[in-house]
C-alpha cells in the first residue's frame, strides 16, 4: 500500500555508461519540506526530473498519490517545478511569470 504523497522504489538512471541513480527509494509526504544535498554530480537533479517527468527511470517505479507515473507526460502529473536556470519569459514582469501557472490551472484568486 502506497500511503506517501510521493513514492520512489528502486529507481536507477543510466546515461550511456555513467549510473547517476542506484536503487533509489523515497517517500514524500504531503506537507514535508525535503531538501536534497550533495556535491555536483550525485543525482539530485536526475531524481527531479525523474518525479517531474522529464525523464523515465531505467529501473524502478514512481509514485504519485499512489498513481503509477512511469511513462506518464509531465503535463499529466499535476506538479509544478522550478528550474535551477533561469527560465522566465521574457516579455513579462516578476508578478506575472510567478503566476502563469497558477493562471493556466484557472485557480482562483483568495484574498487572506
Amino acid at each position: 500500500m502506497i500511503t506517501s504523497d510521493v513514492t520512489i522504489r528502486g529507481v536507477s538512471k543510466r546515461f550511456g555508461t555513467n549510473i547517476v541513480l542506484q536503487n533509489i527509494d523515497l517517500d514524500i509526504k504531503q506537507g514535508e519540506l525535503l531538501t536534497l544535498l550533495g556535491p555536483s554530480g550525485c543525482g539530485k537533479t536526475t531524481t527531479l526530473n525523474a518525479i517531474a517527468g522529464f525523464l523515465d527511470p531505467d529501473e524502478g517505479e514512481l509514485f504519485i498519490k499512489g498513481k503509477k507515473m512511469n511513462g506518464v507526460p509531465p503535463y499529466k502529473r499535476d506538479l509544478g517545478m522550478v528550474f535551477q536556470t533561469y527560465s522566465l519569459f521574457p516579455h513579462m514582469t516578476v508578478y506575472e511569470n510567478l503566476v502563469f501557472g497558477l493562471k493556466v490551472r484557472k485557480l482562483k484568486k483568495e484574498v487572506n
